[in-house]
């Protein structure tokens, strides 16, 4: 009884409350505007995201069907980037007068492109009713809209597909009258018999008849091709479960993928059963490409058997592409090539021929602008590596360019340089000589030097032809010409600034603007040591603004743990890094403006075999916290006696095991995490073994499980609505039972209408007083 009531305490709804005012003003801190250049390179749009959401937009219903979460009336979840403000100017004139652009009232604007010839482009907006799509241009400052067209965003996200430079194919919603009505209750019944099915847990599942009819109904969509000169739509063939559509070349084809019945119970709606079809440019199916089974039954780490990942070329060959598995989609068969990837050309009769086998796993392929080659990524999952080819597409022999371990930072080779081609295609920046770049983050021990290889279509040598000055952070975004290039200079607590290269010359295109004024108060300490192993660490120590030396402050400290194979790649997580973007609102880091030490972005590795990693969490994580401890000591400016451990979603299991396994700390927050791992018995993270292939390792690494061991107060946090597999609210709530029920502190907080992250002002706020409330609670005032 007494549980109940603690856990009904727990859960009783209360008022939100007000952060301290200084964290109430660095919350309030405008967004620094995405810079967004027109495939002209003519314009500068100007976007400056909304901070928060509205409560009252997040509180509307919504349906829950399959893994989608929408509402009835727009067919569409709310938009995770929503737009404050729009701006368009000229692109090369830094002191061009900006447009601001008319929003109307009435719902959140997002979904921002440029057409393809950077004449127009496209905003949807999202009403209690309706998603809409309007289109301006840069010489306007009105917007027009679409009339009479509504998006159907239930399987489709917010993405649009371009037909060319002014046409684009949207789904859009059908009128198929009123939802079914719901039957009167009966049982929910599932059964399973035959192969092994080791599907993650996963929220949101179908479990009735009526919710498989009110998918249908609500995802039902129509393929609409828009011609924004005219301003005018027209519907192309019959509705259908549509979630994907690509052109193919220059508008020879279309490539869509819908669902198909049975639907499952025990998958999310990608998983169901989905036929893949080519069309004609009025929506006539020409072919159907494959019939891809649900993924029901399919090994942890494998893939289904017969044709997968569909491609539609954006080159004139029009050549549809796809995946087949060569080992029956079972990673642990013994083969030597696990993939192939099929070409099926123009006029898409007869059948499709092989392009390419791999080794391993496909992973991605991305088409070059002129159209003959292609670049194709390959991942081994068991060694954590990838490798990358250059591949032509008349199935020649292809070249490897690089491979590297998917945790390397030091020796990463960057992305390819991309460019939206006159007909809206994505490709592979190419010169004349059909030479093409690739732009990377250029990490090292020292911290970021950004840069541009260019890759020769012959196999000469990489050529670098641009990097960074040492100390400063300066992305490249596209070529304007052969010589000039624009870049992006990122300099600690201000806006990215946008500039044009030129040689040793960058002209810039943007006046500064400083990100927060609270931020940059911050006093700053760059920690860098290393464990007793000999694994490099490293940790932001921030401090107040009026810390003075020889003073020491309680402190929370707040990580994420990462795996990696090999030592090596874990040092190389230490590499400095400036702490210089705006932390999201829920960020622990405001604490330093109330008087709190604040250690941040500490590196919490775990290293070993990629298999069975986990079975050595515990001691890892004992020997980061007990190294950080250490260095906090040295430092002088924290009293390590006054030690919270906090983190999100990983990073709160991280904090809660090392409240359990270590005595380092004084209180604890976890926010959003998962405690239990035996709810998430088909694996985790990278755990790719079943609860009962690692017993023991589930058990062990379960704080829930060796809750009795926790003895410092735990504050709980989590978002009611948390859609993220693994982590529903139900984790916190069981684990604050157990807790109350042995006698420890603890205090639970669930948030209406948020997920897995802060949406609305109010929750924003709520938290950091929640946060901030605990540590004087239970360290003490900080100074």
């Amino acid at each position: 009884m007494a549980l109940g009531l603690a856990l009904a305490g727990a859960q009783a709804s209360t008022p939100y409350r007000a952060a301290p005012p200084a964290i109430r003003a660095a919350l309030d801190a405008a967004l620094p505007a995405r810079n967004l250049i027109s495939p002209d390179q003519q314009w500068l749009a100007l976007a400056e995201p909304r901070r928060f959401t509205p409560l009252e937009e997040l509180a509307r219903p919504q349906l829950r069907l399959a893994g989608a979460r929408f509402e009835a009336g727009n067919r569409s979840a709310p938009p995770g980037y929503a737009l404050q403000s729009l701006r368009i100017r000229r692109l090369m004139d830094a002191k061009a007068s900006e447009r601001r652009i008319a929003l109307p009232g009435g719902g959140a604007w997002h979904g921002f492109a440029w057409a393809p010839d950077g004449k127009r482009f496209v905003l949807q907006r999202r009403t209690a009713q309706a998603s809409e799509l309007w289109w301006g241009t840069p010489q306007a400052e009105a917007l027009q809209r679409i009339e009479g067209l509504q998006l159907n965003h239930v399987l489709s996200e917010f993405e649009l597909t371009w037909w060319s430079g002014h046409e684009l194919i949207v789904l859009a919603t059908t009128q198929t009258g009123a939802p079914p009505k719901p039957p009167l209750s009966g049982p929910q019944v599932q059964e399973h018999q035959g192969r092994a099915s080791p599907e993650r847990s996963l929220p949101d599942l179908l479990r009735s008849e009526h919710d498989e009819q009110l998918l249908a109904h609500y995802a039902l969509s129509q393929l609409a091709r828009v011609d924004l000169r005219s301003g005018l739509w027209r519907r192309l063939g019959e509705p259908g479960l549509f979630h994907s559509v690509a052109v193919a070349g220059h508008g020879q084809a279309l490539l869509t993928e819908r669902l198909t019945r049975p639907f499952s119970r025990a998958l999310a709606w990608d998983d169901f059963p989905q036929t893949v079809e080519l069309r004609s440019p009025q929506g006539k199916v020409l072919r159907e490409v494959a019939k891809v089974p649900a993924r029901q039954g399919v090994a942890i780490d494998g893939v289904l058997p017969g044709p997968r990942v569909f491609y539609a070329s954006p080159g004139a060959d029009a050549a549809i592409y796809w995946v087949e598995a060569l080992d029956g989609g079972n990673p642990q068969t013994r083969v030597a090539y696990r993939d192939r990837v099929m070409r099926l050309a123009p006029p898409y009769k007869g059948e499709a021929i092989e392009v390419q086998r791999m080794p391993h796993r496909f992973a991605r392929l991305r088409f070059l602008e002129q159209g003959e080659h292609a670049l194709l990524t390959e991942v081994d999952r068991s060694r954590a590596w990838t490798r990358t080819y250059l591949l032509p597409l008349d199935g020649s022999q292809s070249r490897a360019l690089f491979e590297h371990a998917l945790r390397e930072r030091f020796r990463h080779p960057g992305s390819p340089m991309m460019r939206t081609t006159p007909h809206g295609g994505r490709v592979v920046a190419q010169a004349g000589d059909g030479s093409f770049w690739f732009a990377g983050a250029g990490v090292g021990p020292k911290g970021e030097r950004p840069f541009v290889d260019r890759y020769s279509l012959k196999d000469h040598p990489v050529q670098r032809v641009f990097q960074a000055a040492e100390g400063q952070v300066e992305t490249a975004l596209t070529w304007l010409d052969g010589r000039r290039l624009f870049t992006q200079m990122e300099r600690p607590l201000e806006a990215p600034q946008l500039g044009l290269r030129e040689g040793s010359q960058w002209q810039a295109l943007q006046s500064p603007r400083e990100l927060s004024p609270a931020l940059r108060s911050l006093k700053r300490q760059y920690l860098s040591f290393k464990r007793e192993d000999g694994v490099e660490l490293s940790a932001w120590l921030l401090l107040p603004p009026d810390h003075q030396e020889g003073q020491r402050r309680p402190a929370l400290i707040w990580a994420y743990p990462r795996e990696y194979s090999d030592a090596e790649l874990a040092s190389q997580a230490a590499a400095f890094s400036d702490l210089g973007h705006l932390p999201p609102p829920g960020s622990p880091v405001w604490l330093a403006l109330e008087g709190y030490a604040v250690v941040y972005e500490a590196t919490m590795p775990v290293v070993g075999d990629n298999r069975a990693v986990n079975d050595g969490l515990i001691e890892q994580l004992q020997m980061n916290a007990r190294a950080l401890v250490d260095q906090l000591h040295d430092s002088g400016a924290v009293d390590t006696q006054r030690l919270a451990i906090g983190g999100q979603s990983y990073g709160a299991f991280m904090a809660v095991n090392l409240l359990t396994h270590t005595n380092l700390f004084k209180a604890g927050i976890a926010r959003s995490g998962a405690y239990n791992r035996t709810l998430t018995p088909f694996g985790f993270q990278s755990e790719r073994r079943n609860l009962w292939e690692a017993r023991s390792t589930y058990l062990r690494i379960s704080p829930f499980l060796n809750a009795e061991k926790i003895t410092e107060p735990l504050l709980l946090i989590h978002g009611e609505q948390d859609s993220n597999p693994g982590t529903p609210a139900l984790q916190s709530e069981r684990l604050y039972q157990a807790l109350a029920g042995l006698g420890q502190a603890v205090r639970l907080t669930l948030l209406p209408y948020e997920g897995h992250t802060l949406g609305s002002r109010e929750a924003a706020s709520h938290l950091q007083w929640e946060m901030h409330n605990w540590l004087r609670r239970h360290l003490g005032p900080p100074r």
